[in-house]
């Protein structure tokens, strides 16, 4: 029975695993789509569309999906019309949630944003309530197999980055941090130096933390993981800090 539980625990885990990078995919597709209509087909000439693919690549997003998404959102494949939507609020404990979402029904998504604040103990603010607390900035993950910390050190300050965060341990990744205006030109001199990119985005990063435990640190997981849950929702952006273990007080 042991060994039956242990592999049901199993299954159970790669079904979520499974579900959440479907769920991923179509995020990125969305997101391709809209660059595509708006700036073209070319991601030489369409930054917005370059860094799309770059997270759709970064996701395991099959090329000839990605290529798809290109040709539909140029017209090609038929048209669907998506629309950017931001909505701010407030989470158990007061810490800032920043939700950017891409749908072609605001209704429906700002329902589902609505419900999930609601149901955790959460409140949905006005525009701006939250978003001035987050600065924007470039993130590029490396994979630690074979970084040199001085040579991406020189990499990084040359290129123009602001920072350069060395990992907790051995197994986890490099962050070279970089201004918005600088992210396309650092990008691109990590890669051309032969050191892989795990994963990259601009983002919003807090300014302050917020530090959570207990049931407050609990429902703010809930509350996160129910938001991301929506196909409509591209990207959330916190401002809690959570301890090793949420349950702990």
């Amino acid at each position: 029975m042991a060994g039956h539980n242990k592999w049901s625990k199993i299954r159970h885990r790669k079904a979520i695993v499974d579900s959440r990078r479907s769920k991923v995919w179509t995020k990125c597709i969305k997101v391709i789509i809209v660059a595509a209509k708006h700036g073209g087909m070319d991601p030489a000439m369409n930054l917005a569309l370059r860094y799309a693919i770059d997270e759709a690549r970064y996701a395991n997003v099959p090329r000839e999906t990605i290529e798809r998404a290109i040709k539909k959102g140029a017209g090609e494949l038929g048209t669907q019309d998506f629309e950017n939507v931001r909505y701010e609020g407030y989470g158990p404990g007061g810490f800032a949630v920043v939700v950017d979402a891409l749908t072609d029904n605001r209704t429906r998504t700002a329902a589902d944003v609505r419900n999930a604040f609601a149901k955790h103990g959460g409140n949905l603010g006005s525009t701006g309530c939250v978003a001035y607390m987050f600065d924007t900035r470039g993130e590029i993950y490396l994979k630690p197999e074979g970084v040199d910390a001085d040579r991406l050190m020189e990499l990084a300050v040359e290129a123009g980055a602001r920072d350069v965060e060395a990992p907790d341990s051995a197994d986890l990744p490099w962050c070279v941090l970089t201004e918005p205006a600088d992210y396309a030109r650092v990008k691109d001199a990590i890669e051309k130096a032969g050191l892989e990119i795990e994963h990259a985005s601009i983002v919003l990063s807090p300014g302050n933390t917020v530090a959570l435990v207990g049931e407050q640190a609990l429902a703010a997981v809930k509350l996160i993981d129910l938001i991301e849950d929506s196909d409509d929702v591209q990207k959330v952006y916190t401002n809690f800090e959570l301890p090793d273990d949420p349950a702990d007080d």
